[in-house]
């Protein structure tokens, strides 16, 4: 069995369509989806690059999560934790 990350370009709408390409693979045990580090864990006997391939038919923007994505991701919800205009929090 093995785990395979991957980031998903979606927004709330799309994870019902990902959920659902991914339920047509037979060899995955567990789907875990973080939408807002748009984070997908599959867990399973398939191949990661079938996983990949089903998730892109779906129409869905997606590659290997890396440790870019992590550090990005970091950036960016740091970034807009801490936007102030005129002492005013944004968020």
């Amino acid at each position: 069995m093995q785990t395979t990350e991957l980031k998903v370009e979606m927004v709330c709408i799309h994870e019902k369509r990902l959920r659902k390409c991914l339920s047509k693979l037979k060899e995955l045990e567990k789907v875990e989806v973080d939408g807002n580090s748009q984070k997908v864990v599959v867990t399973g006997y398939a191949h990661r690059n079938k996983i990949l391939k089903a998730v892109r038919r779906a129409g869905l923007k997606a590659d290997f999560w890396s440790v870019q994505n992590e550090l990005l991701n970091a950036y960016a919800s740091s970034t807009f934790q801490n936007l102030r205009f005129n002492n005013f929090n944004i968020f």
